[in-house]
């Protein structure tokens, strides 16, 4: 189709105005852009831009920092269970810690990675794809991004068991004899919080940024508490306590690196959730309200051993009053179910991504709420989240147990950003190999560091997190092989579109009435679905129109460039739709509208033609290995029909099989 751009006319932004599809925004050439959210505006000037920044900031404490504004509760605790808590310990795993969070999640993150967005959209899939569009054929660049969220993956199975049993594990100091009670609360906790998922969280979740809002200050004003009984903890800010403690103590010092780690597991969401809220307000929310909480109730621990609070149980909740504590349990266990729905809602934001790139199979994707193209379901994901975390959570006990498998796979993620980014400086933001390779190899080293101090845990548990991963990596992997090996079967038996119809003319095959819509994954000739029909019904419609949609490496598309039609014979078009990673096709909707380019097809009599293949193996021994083929095909056999992903009218499909040997 590229080689005829000239006659292919755009379809106007005005005329696709009134769908019924998440709000469109203009871009600064006037072309309208789909997204699942939109800056508050008003026509007051700056009093509503700050308004909006508010607005947004709360929610996005909802969605953004749940996972690591509920680390307070086990890790300074792990960090204790590595050493002998002496004030030598204390003040250089604190300066460790508040230093971490400065390098890697303020500076890194906030200040650097969120700048690199994909048309509003982030995390390690919307960054692969944005600086692989310049080249097509980068597989060292896709299988760092590959690698990256197939770890998230399984970083995800743990975040929810460890932060509710966490929240939970405070009962033990309120009487021993609810000890036995955590694990079973627990489980029932996380199998309800997996069931409600395919009703939707809209409405509970406008509940979700104040409560964090409240689980940030409370967390504040217990810090301030523990360091009124402490002042001079606030040493640590000097590095010099954390280098010295990293270097003095050989083995020890740097194994607290596993456990400092912990503090910063959430701060990949912070670039991830970009396409929710936009930057402005996660950074306002970080520097504002998360990152000063966070701060304090870090050091307000620190100083409460210092004053010789003893180490045993939770420090976290020794920071309570004995007489709010129940309250702060409640608190607590509500934060943590906010920081699991947050993960949950990340994995199937991310399998979206994933399927519309082409790396998994289609999968069905429920819409949870008309209002915001976030909210949405994919069954699969959700219990398979659901058996893992669950499994784990009653498989280990204990959020320290937890503790010592976690943070090995997010580590391995962090590492794939930090690479990801020094190709963005050096072609994005077009940086010296000098310039970028300093910031970059900073992050690098640092990351790398935290990495090595975590591979201690593969015995202890990581390797759970890590064998999930694997097996994520692999099912994208062989599902993009298979894939392409299909499509370069189906493109082998192309037949040109003149040589076709000339076959239909000399074969007098009838043309009846009506209009055929052949879906095709060809970018040229007559589609495979095409001449199947032909050969089995010996009979075309009257009006032909192939249609091909295209996924570009961006979030989303404008209007104006959706559509791309041409005739290509008498009577014979062919259209290439293009949408984004993050949009759904709407092909019923869009195609009423092709009349404005030209286009003399009469959708009022439509019968779109599916193409179905069964997927064999080939027996020239030059195809894909035997068991690539067998897990490939299982794929392809339980994806969800084409028709129902592309959302096409059920009594207007007819589907055509066939067998391709790959």
């Amino acid at each position: 189709m590229d080689d005829h751009r000239d006659s292919a006319r755009l379809l106007p932004c005005s005329d696709l105005e009134g769908r019924k599809e998440p709000r469109s925004l203009s871009d600064p050439n006037g072309s309208c852009m789909r997204r699942d959210w939109a800056p508050v505006t008003s026509d007051r000037g700056q009093l509503g831009a700050r308004g909006a920044l508010r607005v947004l900031s709360l929610s996005a404490l909802g969605v953004v920092f749940g996972d690591i504004g509920t680390s307070p509760l086990y890790t300074f605790k792990t960090i204790l269970g590595t050493a002998e808590p002496s004030p030598y310990v204390v003040l250089g795993a604190l300066s460790l810690v508040l230093w971490t969070l400065f390098i890697i999640t303020t500076v890194k993150y906030v200040l650097f990675a969120m700048r690199f967005d994909n048309g509003g959209e982030g995390g390690i899939l919307a960054l692969m794809a944005l600086i692989g569009v310049k080249k097509r054929h980068r597989p060292a660049i896709v299988a760092i991004g590959l690698l990256g969220a197939a770890l998230i993956y399984g970083d995800g199975t743990i975040t929810p068991a460890i932060s509710v049993l966490s929240a939970l594990e405070g009962l033990n100091m309120v009487t021993p004899a609810l000890q036995p009670y955590v694990v079973p609360a627990a489980v029932a906790i996380l199998l309800a919080l997996f069931a409600i998922q395919s009703h939707g969280t809209a409405t509970i979740g406008q509940l979700f940024g104040p409560v964090m809002l409240i689980w940030f200050m409370t967390m504040a004003v217990m810090g301030i508490f523990g360091i009124a009984s402490h002042p001079a903890v606030f040493a640590a800010l000097n590095p010099v306590y954390g280098l010295s403690y990293l270097f003095s103590n050989g083995t020890t010092g740097f194994l607290v690196l596993g456990a400092v780690f912990l503090y910063v597991t959430g701060a990949e969401a912070l670039y991830a959730d970009i396409g929710h809220f936009g930057s402005g307000p996660i950074r306002f929310a970080w520097f504002a309200i998360v990152f000063p909480s966070l701060i304090l109730n870090y050091a307000g621990q620190a100083a409460l051993v210092l004053d010789g609070a003893p180490t045993d149980g939770n420090i976290f909740f020794r920071l309570c009053p004995e007489i709010l504590l129940l309250p702060l349990i409640l608190l607590a266990t509500i934060a943590t179910i906010i920081a699991s729905q947050s993960i949950i809602t990340g994995a199937f934001s991310m399998t979206r991504q994933a399927i519309q790139l082409g790396w998994l199979p289609r999968l069905l994707i429920k819409q949870t709420s008309s209002q915001g193209f976030g909210q949405i379901y994919i069954g699969v994901v959700n219990w398979l989240l659901m058996i893992v975390t669950v499994g784990l959570t009653i498989g280990f006990g204990k959020s320290e147990n937890l503790a010592a498998a976690y943070g090995i796979a997010v580590s391995l993620t962090m590492l794939s950003t930090s690479a990801l980014l020094f190709i963005a400086m050096r072609e994005i933001w077009s940086w010296s190999m000098l310039a970028a390779g300093s910031v970059a190899g900073c992050f690098f080293v640092v990351d790398c560091t935290f990495f090595l101090a975590n591979l201690v845990k593969i015995a202890s548990g990581g390797y759970v997190p890590l064998i999930f991963a694997l097996a994520a990596y692999g099912i994208m992997w062989i599902w993009h092989r298979g894939a392409a090996a299909v499509s370069q079967r189906l493109h082998d038996a192309l037949i040109p579109v003149p040589e076709f119809m000339a076959q239909i003319a000399a074969r007098k095959v009838p043309r009846v009435p009506g209009t055929a819509v052949f879906l095709t994954r060809t970018e040229r000739d007559t589609p495979p679905v095409m001449a199947w029909h032909d050969k089995h019904n010996r009979a075309l419609h009257e009006h032909v129109l192939v249609l091909r949609l295209k996924v570009l490496s961006v979030p989303w598309v404008s209007i104006t460039n959706r559509i791309r039609i041409e005739q290509s014979a008498p009577n014979f078009w062919r259209a290439e739709v293009r949408y984004g990673f993050m949009e759904r096709p709407h092909f019923a909707e869009l195609l009423a509208q092709s009349k404005v380019l030209g286009c003399t097809v009469d959708f009022s009599d439509v019968t779109y033609y599916v193409g179905h293949e069964t997927v064999i193996r080939r027996v020239d021994g030059k195809g894909l290995p035997a068991w690539q083929e067998r897990v490939f095909a299982l794929m392809e056999r339980n994806a969800q029909h084409v028709g129902e992903f592309f959302d096409l009218p059920n009594d207007q499909v007819v589907e055509i099989g066939r067998q391709i040997a790959i």
